[in-house]
């Protein structure tokens, strides 16, 4: 790759060299990652060996405490070899919908957006939000964001499913228990190079000006998207960018994703194989709860997996639970 890099008809072909550089980059951390483990080993070992010959243990509980950190790394890339769907590996766009309850799920659906975006951040993840539907009194109807790096879709395919939050509603002027529910469907970036049949008579494509209490989320000109594909009935739509070009160009990718996925469901529907993974999605079976009141747990119901540290959870450490359920679905 780095001698067809270095070639002079290199960039003849921008679409092509993009790619390719992309690929690379990729690649790189990979190879990086593992040699940076080697160093990282090798040096341990010295440490090691000086430990001993000293007698020191202070230098040995440093040891331990490296050679913990090295462990954790390698399980950690050889679960990303596991993952090895056919876009496991790349970037994803994520959907989040509130449920029926008006403010109570509006609110709940920009705590599951503030947990993925903490999430991503500290997995060194860049978020675009393409589309940001703020709600009547507080919280978002709706909001669809792009997450860039690696294994992105890989670990957030995880996360498709209902989420139920149980808690003492803050808008309760009675302090009543209330239960809410928002909706996360994750589909993978789609390259322009996978074959996707977009006939262009067969969209309608209408602007208008971003509304809403969206703040810092929203731009306030008139160019914001809606795409209508007509065929199908998918509705997409990107509001968060001023230009109107990057905004279409948006709306399309998040598009083209969504036929994607929707023609991979038709395939498997055929064959029967598609009924598990689509009752996860389906409002009424939650994935997992998050008990405020009268306790405070968190449980995933496909794992049994549960965790009495909310704060940490809704702060984005969900690794665990990510992990787990993929190690279960890979085993």
């Amino acid at each position: 790759m780095e001698h067809t890099i270095g070639e002079a008809s290199f960039w003849d072909d921008n679409e092509k060299a993009r790619k390719i550089l992309k690929e690379r980059t990729s690649i790189n951390k990979i190879v990086d990652g593992w040699n940076e483990l080697k160093s990282s080993l090798e040096e341990a070992t010295l440490l090691l060996e000086m430990a001993e010959e000293e007698g020191d243990s202070e230098l040995l509980k440093e040891v331990e405490e490296e050679v913990s950190r090295i462990s954790n790394e390698v399980s950690n890339m050889e679960f990303q070899k596991m993952l090895s769907g056919e876009h496991d590996a790349g970037d994803a766009i994520v959907s989040i919908n509130s449920g029926a309850g008006g403010t109570e799920s509006q609110d709940w659906a920009e705590m599951l957006m503030r947990m993925y975006l903490r999430w991503c951040e500290k997995k060194g993840y860049k978020t675009d939000i393409a589309d940001y539907q703020a709600g009547d009194e507080a919280g978002i109807k709706s909001t669809t964001f792009t997450v860039s790096g690696s294994y992105a879709y890989g670990y957030l395919k995880a996360e498709i499913g209902i989420h139920r939050l149980v808690r003492i509603s803050p808008f309760d002027a009675n302090k009543r228990r209330h239960t809410s529910f928002a909706s996360i469907f994750v589909l993978p970036e789609i390259e322009e190079d996978v074959e996707v049949d977009i006939n262009d008579a067969d969209l309608r494509v209408d602007t208008y000006r971003a509304s809403g209490a969206g703040g810092q989320h929203v731009n306030k000109t008139d160019s914001a998207i809606r795409i209508t594909h007509m065929p199908s009935g998918v509705i997409v739509q990107c509001q968060n960018e001023r230009s109107q070009h990057k905004n279409r160009a948006i709306a399309m990718k998040i598009l083209r994703s969504k036929l994607y996925e929707l023609k991979l469901q038709e395939q498997e529907d055929k064959m029967e194989s598609f009924s598990a993974d689509k009752k996860e999605i389906g409002w009424g079976s939650q994935i997992r709860s998050y008990v405020l009141h009268p306790y405070r747990m968190i449980k995933d119901h496909r794992t049994n997996l549960e965790t009495g540290n909310v704060e940490a959870i809704l702060d984005g450490d969900l690794d665990e639970f990510i992990l787990t359920y993929l190690k279960n679905r890979l085993a």
